[in-house]
């Protein structure tokens, strides 16, 4: 699956809040994006949507 967050945009926000940030993090962060969208989208059809809701998360 393609890249599900913007480096730059993940990057800058652990820097405001004081952190550094690890050159594989965004990566890792976007495996878990993936796996939430997946399981999101599982659960909408479970429920016999098309639709996927913040109540799918």
């Amino acid at each position: 699956m393609a890249r599900l967050v913007v480096q730059n945009a993940v990057r800058q926000a652990v820097r405001d809040a004081g952190c550094n940030c690890a050159g594989n993090f965004a990566d890792s962060l976007s495996d878990r994006v993936s796996a939430l969208v997946k399981d999101a989208v599982t659960r909408a059809q479970a429920n016999g949507r098309k639709t996927v809701q913040s109540r799918d998360l």
